[in-house]
């Protein structure tokens, strides 16, 4: 089967998907395992006096029950989250004080105190799953109470509860910009427009709460993990670090991930307590998580405060942006990526001359933010779409026009923003012409007047979003090709839905010209895959296509090499193409196979640096950022007597740069833009002010549904950016960054009869009544 770049194609994965053959976590099972249950905290905020253990460790079939004493006195050391203020080429945030910036510390069981509801505190290991969870019932916990700050305003005054005796509860208070430069623009700016707002915390539900099987071998020392997560190679640098071995002492396995999203990148305790139990046990030792775990301990996303103020013209010009951007990290420095990433991205691809920038990461008694789906960029897109739509409304603009006349250009391109980043090239007025047609965006006042007469409110929205993408820069692929036809293609990345057996096939079958069918990807083991830095931040393509192609480049001249003996030609007169070595000028060829298949039989006619594998590998460091672009479009009816808000229509247009598998980057919209209209008007993770989690089932945090969504008119713009051999800006994040923006318009354009300039988020039934009503009076 012919499958290369560009082709539309069906996923190789999904056959063993559909029918019932895949491996997910909690399907890994071995000989003799035992199984786990934890022990949490119901307090947001406590220091631990006791743990008394007896009770359970006596009931039958318990094996163990271990705590943060226990782990301390077996050296286990704190989880090593990537908690960088930044790295080049992104921003870096530096305190304004000149003091460094500090990581507030995760353990995997603690032995002081307890800073988030659901802390797990004891880790019980037994027979049987029902031994387990019995006996944590039976753990006695002394808490002695502390008070609880679950606002990150709160936790950032003065006088605040500490989460920590040695650390400030404010970790980064930094700015970026010109502050001098924005204070004049906003002195002679015709127009000030401002939003205050919340970006709604969420978490990412993945299908399958996560699980993980750990065995530890004594005779040869080593441990392995099978989980699933973001990247199976810094899941094993963790866990080494963790229990203080070498990395090469830890194997880690993951199939099917169940869902990702952002929320399995970073390491989760329980990974470590399952490889260092079966340490101290002998046995496997496997745990899988509870819904209502999962929900309390979920890595989370988004919940930026913000306020914002954008300075313009008489003629509609930006002139600056001022923000305030508080972000709520939780209990533990998991990651400060959505806070850089959102400075550096908040002017989005307009031209917006100055900005300044206050970035703050505060921390509160709440379960920890990591990067959730496009971490960062949603937040600030849907504050600089709101204000320009805010704008138009307060200041007598035409909303469409006030977008057209600030897009950077094509012919400004390199366009360094306020920020210091630079994108690479675009056509971003073209792409937004191109949603608004898709939308009949000029057809929208018949449907206005068609819905009224039906009684209905209908408005229409639109974002112009800007993604940038960067991630892990490290890279690594091992491509051979062998004399039975088969090529394998090792990767450093970890797919968790984004078809990566297909797409990453599809490269390599065209650049060796071989079929499709017969290219196999392999990403899921350590022992394997020896370098690479997972997926996340829209960089498997990127990246992989990077090193995927320098790596079959090196195939092809291997085989020129090896083709110019058996064809008794010079290595200069040997060309390749579709699959083949030739003679230039003549009909004498060789097929790639036929070369690999001489070198593996180490043929004496060749030097011995050409015998063996037809191989190569390729391992890069890219510090390189791709900018992917887009427009969406949605429309939707309100009931004014209710507030019930229907989703009507929905169309996104991304560029993405080129489209290996279109069906596929029309399947990541698909997805991104369902969980960009959750956030929107569904979904939030809510704290009460004792730290208790008011969300935490499926019966109090609403998902969207397919019977809650439209079909999505989704179209694909290929403008190739220039930083990479495929042209691949990256695709997975895009239908997210356009949602929340675009679907909050819409709604307050429905509403804008009744004086509403904004709606926080949840957009829910009762918010859009309440703003009905104020607006009757």
């Amino acid at each position: 089967m012919h499958a290369g770049i560009g082709d539309t194609v069906r996923r190789k994965e999904d056959v063993r998907l559909v029918s019932g053959r895949g491996t997910y976590s909690d399907d890994f099972n071995l000989p003799g395992q035992v199984y786990a249950a934890t022990v949490r905290s119901p307090h947001a905020h406590a220091r631990i006096s006791s743990i008394d253990t007896a009770a359970a460790r006596a009931l039958p079939g318990v094996l163990a029950v271990l705590t943060g004493a226990d782990a301390h006195a077996d050296g286990l050391t704190r989880i090593p989250h990537l908690a960088a203020p930044g790295t080049p080429p992104d921003i870096v945030l530096k305190n304004r004080d000149g003091s460094p910036v500090p990581a507030a510390p995760h353990h995997v069981l603690p032995t002081d105190r307890v800073r988030h509801v659901g802390t797990a505190v004891a880790f019980v290991i037994a027979e049987t799953l029902a031994a387990a969870k019995d006996a944590a019932e039976k753990v006695e916990v002394d808490y002695e109470p502390l008070p609880v700050v679950t606002d990150p305003k709160a936790s950032a005054a003065p006088g605040a509860t500490r989460l920590y005796d040695d650390l400030p509860n404010v970790m980064i208070d930094a700015e970026v910009g010109d502050a001098a430069a924005v204070d004049a623009a906003f002195a002679r700016a015709a127009h000030v427009t401002q939003l205050d707002t919340w970006l709604n915390r969420v978490t990412g539900v993945p299908m399958e709460p996560r699980s993980a099987l750990g065995v530890y071998d004594a005779a040869s020392g080593r441990y392995t993990l099978y989980a699933g997560s973001g990247g199976i190679v810094r899941q094993k640098r963790e866990i080494a670090q963790i229990l203080g071995v070498p990395p090469d002492d830890v194997r880690v396995i993951a199939r099917e991930i169940g869902g990702n999203f952002g929320t399995r990148n970073s390491f989760f305790p329980e990974f470590a307590l399952v490889v260092w139990g079966s340490r101290k046990l002998g046995r496997p030792v496997k745990w899988t998580a509870e819904r209502h775990e999962a929900f309390v301990t979920d890595y989370m996303g988004r919940d930026l405060t913000v306020r914002a103020e954008l300075a313009l013209d008489a003629d509609g010009r930006f002139l600056a942006l001022r923000s305030s951007n508080l972000s709520n990290v939780g209990a533990h420095s998991g990651s400060y990526v959505p806070l850089v990433k959102g400075v550096g991205l908040a002017t989005s691809g307009y031209r917006i001359p100055v900005s300044h920038i206050a970035a703050r990461a505060v921390l509160t008694n709440t379960m920890c933010t990591t990067p959730y789906r496009s971490a960062g960029r949603p937040e600030v897109i849907y504050v600089i779409e709101r204000l320009i739509d805010k704008a138009a409304q307060e200041h007598g603009f035409d909303r469409v026009a006030l977008r057209r006349r600030n897009l950077i250009p094509p012919s400004a391109f390199p366009y360094k923003n306020p920020q210091g980043i630079t994108y690479d090239n675009g056509t971003y007025r073209a792409v937004m012409d191109k949603a608004m047609e898709l939308g009949d965006w000029r057809g929208f006042k018949k449907r206005r007047a068609e819905a009224r007469r039906r009684k209905r409110l209908r408005g229409i929205g639109l974002c112009y979003y800007l993604e940038t993408t960067g991630g892990y820069p490290r890279e690594r692929a091992d491509i051979a090709v062998h004399g039975t036809g088969k090529v394998d293609v090792v990767v450093g990345t970890l797919s968790s839905g984004q078809s990566h057996e297909t797409t990453f096939a599809q490269c390599v079958a065209e650049w060796l010209g071989v079929p499709f069918d017969d290219v196999q990807v392999f990403e899921n083991d350590t022992d394997v895959v020896k370098e690479g830095g997972g997926s996340h931040s829209a960089r498997s393509m990127r990246l992989a296509g990077i090193v995927m192609g320098n790596a079959s480049d090196a195939i092809i001249d291997k085989g020129k090499k090896i083709a110019a003996h058996m064809l008794e030609a010079a290595e200069d007169d040997i060309g390749f193409a579709a699959g083949r070595f030739t003679v230039k000028g003549t009909d004498r060829a060789v097929g790639i196979v036929e070369v690999a298949a001489a070198a593996e039989r180490n043929d004496h006619a060749l030097p011995e640096d050409l015998r063996g594998p037809l191989a190569a590998t390729a391992d890069e460091t890219i510090r390189q950022l791709g900018f992917p672009y887009g427009t969406h479009v949605c429309e939707v009816e309100i009931d004014p007597d209710t507030g019930a808000l229907d989703l009507v229509r929905y169309v996104a247009v991304d560029d993405v740069g080129r489209a290996i598998n279109p069906m596929v980057v029309h399947g990541q919209t698909h997805g991104g833009a369902a969980q960009g209209i959750g956030q929107a008007l569904w979904e939030c993770c809510t704290y009460d002010a004792e730290g208790q989690l008011l969300a935490a089932s499926f019966m109090d945090y609403a998902m969207p549904r397919a019977d809650s969504l439209p079909s999505f008119t989704t179209a694909i713009s290929e403008v190739l950016t220039p930083t990479n051999k495929l042209g691949v800006r990256g695709a997975g994040e895009g239908g997210t960054t356009g949602a929340l923006a675009a679907v909050v318009n819409a709604a307050v354009d429905a509403l804008a009869e009744f004086g509403v300039t904004h709606i926080e988020m949840p957009v829910t039934p009762e918010r859009i009544w309440r703003a009905i009503q104020a607006g009757k009076r």
